[in-house]
């Protein structure tokens, strides 16, 4: 397997039966990994980094041949999640008196952004459908990150509301 396709699959993730699921939970466990060791600013900006990457070597893999938006393409997924993630920590002291705030707050990035990836509401399924090559196949599963990432903002937001009434 060649360095772009290792990329491109996230180390061979893509090749399984659900590659999109596979690759957010690994990109769940890596992102978990970079934000405790290197905070939400680097994940983003790693985020950006591995898309700006993504669209080129997407690019390069279509104009070689390569299916568009293939299934075992998944860096995107990774991106995405990331994204959802550097978003949604900032959710934390939203809600100050939850339990498990972390590991809420983590598997409802995973779950958030499963739920826009797949579904893939208005502007992201649009990009999705009618925008071509890397960009396309990159910045639908951005949007889906944060527009993810909003979701559990608000969601911690109203969680801390109520808290903050009953405490």
């Amino acid at each position: 397997m060649s360095l772009r396709k290792i990329f491109l699959t996230l180390g061979g993730v893509g090749r399984l039966r659900a590659p999109e699921i596979g690759a957010s939970l690994v990109a769940l466990l890596l992102g978990v990994l970079l934000l405790y060791a290197a905070g939400a600013e680097t994940l983003f900006t790693l985020a950006f980094a591995l898309f700006l990457i993504g669209i080129f070597e997407i690019n390069r893999y279509e104009n070689r041949g390569g299916a568009h938006d293939e299934r075992s393409i998944v860096i995107d997924e990774a991106v995405g999640l990331w994204v959802a993630l550097s978003v949604s920590i900032y959710a934390l002291p939203l809600a100050p008196g939850l339990p498990f705030a972390t590991p809420v707050i983590l598997l409802l990035s995973l779950g958030s952004f499963l739920l826009f990836d797949l579904w893939k509401p208005s502007t992201i399924g649009w990009i999705q459908r009618n925008l071509k090559g890397g960009l396309g196949v990159m910045l639908d599963d951005v949007l889906a990150g944060f527009a993810a990432g909003m979701l559990n903002l608000l969601i911690f937001r109203g969680i801390g509301e109520i808290l903050k009434r009953l405490g």
